[in-house]
């Protein structure tokens, strides 16, 4: 039996909206495009990163070698897209995220950007939905209560500006950071005076 997944929705505007869901896996999600956070040399590596290329299998890599060669490393706050291999999603938005460095070295503005272009390259490929990870929570330790609160934003900012896209998502691993990025969801919400809904989804 499969387990239940926590859904809080936000309608961003009419037809557009903001979706935080989990506990559940990245790698599961059939929507247009996932978010990979990489690393600069776009090589694979672990947490979310590792996941995605073990689950889409070597076509990614070997795309994200070919833009490397052609563009070089690619610097935090930015994105790039490749097809998405073996994955249920057709595509895979890789962008580089903050080390948290105690939160004076721009760390949120780069995370801010990294949302924002990521919706905006998978926006000028005309894709409707867009699934995130939960960018510099892990291993470069970005707190995941702060993470939120600029996450949530700049995805929904970046939304209601593109001219594609229907639905950005946030799908959270485990528990805690569900209910960290529901609290800012829900916080954001209010503070836009947006309608919401949530529910249970198996």
């Amino acid at each position: 039996m499969a387990s239940s997944v926590a859904v809080f929705r936000v309608f961003v505007s009419p037809g557009r909206s903001l979706v935080i869901a989990g506990p559940g896996d990245i790698t599961r999600e059939s929507c247009d495009a996932i978010v990979n956070a990489a690393n600069s040399s776009l090589m694979g590596g672990g947490g979310v990163d590792g996941a995605i290329h073990r689950a889409g299998g070597p076509e990614i890599l070997e795309a994200c070698k070919m833009i490397v060669e052609r563009q070089g490393r690619l610097r935090a706050g930015q994105a790039v897209a490749t097809f998405g291999g073996r994955l249920p999603a057709k595509h895979v938005i890789h962008t580089v995220g903050p080390v948290w460095a105690g939160g004076d070295h721009n760390e949120a503005e780069t995370l801010a950007s990294c949302h924002r272009e990521a919706i905006r390259v998978a926006d000028e490929l005309q894709l409707q939905s867009i699934a995130f990870p939960a960018i510099s929570t892990g291993i470069y330790g970005y707190p995941v209560e702060f993470a939120s609160h600029v996450a949530v934003p700049s995805a929904a900012d970046a939304l209601a500006q593109a001219v594609h896209m229907r639905e950005v998502k946030f799908v959270l691993f485990d528990s805690d950071t569900l209910r960290q990025f529901r609290d800012a969801a829900k916080s954001f919400a209010e503070s836009k005076s947006l309608r919401t809904d949530s529910y249970h989804a198996s």
